[in-house]
């Protein structure tokens, strides 16, 4: 173990600085472009269903020259109602290809508490961790197969209609 400015580093494990913090934004950049390839064509409202997982929820909030702002979350029909979870508010800065969590909701638990970057100044370790979390959901999420494609949209309509097609034919 050595000591690095503030904290104690375990080998293989970043300290929680700012060029740490500053590969997550862009570690999270290249996932959110492997889960949405075309941002410009992508709905402002869709859902990624994958085989043996929860759907994915996107909604694009803004979408600027240089930025483009989305919602990510699964939905829950729990006693309360609907739920969103995890909830998470994510601005992708295109020409820096960095990706950062500008909010995520206040969750469930006396214990839960939000994430505004644009209402309280938090601190580098704060950021690291809520980015991280969103880093190691993203790759979850690419393992279980989702994407928001229009191609791969399309392809699954088509691959739909043929199939439709093959079974009224051989009713036939």
């Amino acid at each position: 173990m050595r000591y690095s400015g503030k904290q104690l580093v375990h080998p293989g494990v970043r300290a929680r600085d700012l060029p740490a913090l500053m590969e997550l934004y862009e570690l999270n950049y290249i996932q959110l472009r492997q889960l949405i390839p075309e941002v410009d064509l992508v709905p402002d409202q869709v859902v990624s269903r994958a085989r043996g997982a929860l759907d994915l929820y996107l909604t694009v909030r803004e979408r600027c020259r240089y930025t483009t702002t989305l919602h990510l979350s699964y939905h829950f029909e729990g006693e309360q109602g609907h739920i969103l979870a995890p909830d998470i508010v994510v601005r992708m800065y295109h020409d820096a290809q960095v990706a950062e969590v500008i909010s995520r909701s206040r969750g469930r638990g006396r214990n839960a508490t939000g994430f505004d970057r644009f209402h309280h100044d938090y601190p580098i370790e704060a950021r690291w961790r809520v980015n991280r979390f969103l880093q190691k959901w993203l790759g979850f999420c690419l393992r279980h197969g989702h994407s928001f494609s229009p191609a791969r949209e399309q392809f699954d309509q088509a691959l739909q209609t043929l199939e439709t097609d093959r079974i009224e034919s051989l009713e036939s």
